[in-house]
This record gives structure tokens, sequence and C-alpha cells, in this order.
């Protein structure tokens, strides 16, 4: 997997940005999949994204997909293009 592990409380010391190509239409069927693990059977997902640091990767629930972001715990969005990989 893409990245650094990091602990979803250190998302927000990370100013997040867009990855050099927008996969997000190409995840949409794996993002609709990691809202429905998180939210019947609070399963983790894997999710590596873009930062101004570089790749990073948090493993977390996922509670909700909007047409631009995936929310985690506590509120965190992490925004659709800026995702590199996802796996659960």
């Amino acid at each position: 997997m893409i990245g650094e592990l990091i602990e979803k409380e250190e998302i927000a010391s990370f100013k997040i940005v867009a990855a050099n190509e927008d996969q997000s239409q190409t995840f949409l069927e794996k993002l609709k999949g990691a809202v429905r693990l998180g939210n019947e059977f609070k399963s983790k997902t894997s999710i590596a994204f873009q930062t101004e640091a570089g790749p990073k990767r948090v493993e977390t629930t996922v509670w909700s997909l909007s047409d631009k972001y995936l929310q985690i715990k506590s509120g965190v969005l992490i925004p659709l293009r800026s995702i590199l990989a996802i796996d659960y």
C-alpha cells in the first residue's frame, strides 16, 4: 500500500492536496463498499491520500461519502480527488 501510515488524529496536521490524477470515479464502488463496511460491520479501510508532505495512509472506519468527500471518525473529511488508493 502507498504512503506512510499515520493515525487518523494526525490528518489535521497535514495539508491534503489533489493527487496528480483524480481517480475518484475509479474508486467510487470501493468507496461505497467502505461506507457499508464502516456502518454495518464497523470494519476499517486503508485509505492512501496525497498531502504536501507526500503520500500518507490511514486505517480507519469510513462513515459517509459525498460527491466530493469521504468522512471518517470525528468529522474528518478527505477530498476524493486526493485519494491514491483504497483497500479493505
